[in-house]
């Protein structure tokens, strides 16, 4: 999830959109409509709004420059909080002109945005962090802004800071690329990836083509590995992203 906080003077009433999974809208506003207990506060879908991804190419000094000027068309530009590998998030009223706002940009598909996040190892989305499955340490939260450790409550909140303060994380989401493309769909979630002598390394999570994302024991990464798939192991190798804390990957 992602927040963006719209500009607003003392006089208008704090407006915030909230950015998630297309695939769990319904289930994020009950959710939210049941914590709000009764403050007046509305919740509802900005079905007149467009969300755009500006990966890194563009200099951010000529974006800024631009938005001044189509501020008509695009309500916010900022950093993606995550990391400065995914460049920008630019949120539009629907059918804005993306070549005026961002004069040289091109638009590319939503494949070409699953590519580049997937070799910098970013998750997105309940298909790479299945809620119930995927925990905030493992899945790098702390690296991308998504873990407060000063602040709460929220749930789980004291294992995370027990693990992060006292604790090892063993196993991490890590970006992974196969020799060569897999078929579409091809692969089962949780598919398990193994070592070389057939121990367990991990679990395979998301991808597209050659490139994914997989949760691996930090022990593992720099051995030979396979995914297990129907019967046939097809070799993949692991890397930390380069975007990762120094000290990170230990």
């Amino acid at each position: 999830l992602l927040f963006f906080r719209l500009h607003e003077s003392p006089e208008e009433e704090p407006r915030i959109l909230l950015e998630c999974d297309s695939g769990v809208l319904d289930a994020i506003q009950k959710h939210l409509k049941l914590y709000k207990i009764r403050r007046k506060v509305n919740i509802a879908p900005c079905l007149d709004l467009s969300l755009w991804a500006v990966v890194p190419g563009e200099r951010a000094g000529d974006v800024a420059s631009s938005l001044a000027k189509c501020a008509d068309q695009a309500l916010i530009l900022t950093p993606d909080p995550r990391t400065e590998v995914m460049g920008w998030r630019l949120i539009t009223k629907k059918g804005a002109n993306l070549s005026e706002i961002i004069p040289g940009s091109h638009i590319g598909n939503i494949q070409d945005y699953h590519r580049h996040r997937y070799k910098q190892g970013i998750p997105e989305g309940v298909k790479d962090l299945p809620p119930g499955v995927a925990l905030p340490l493992e899945s790098n939260l702390a690296y991308m802004n998504g873990i407060s450790f000063t602040k709460g409550c929220y749930i789980g909140q004291e294992l995370t800071a027990r693990t992060h303060h006292m604790g090892v994380i063993r196993k991490r989401l890590l970006p992974v690329r196969f020799a060569a493309p897999l078929p579409k769909d091809s692969v089962p979630e949780g598919a398990e990836i193994l070592t070389e002598s057939g121990k367990s390394a991990g679990k395979f999570r998301a991808g597209v083509g050659e490139l994914g994302i997989a949760l691996l024991r930090l022990a593992n990464i720099n051995e030979p590995l396979c995914l297990n798939m129907a019967g046939d192991k097809v070799k993949l190798t692991a890397s930390i992203p380069e975007w990762w804390p120094k000290t990170a990957g230990k």
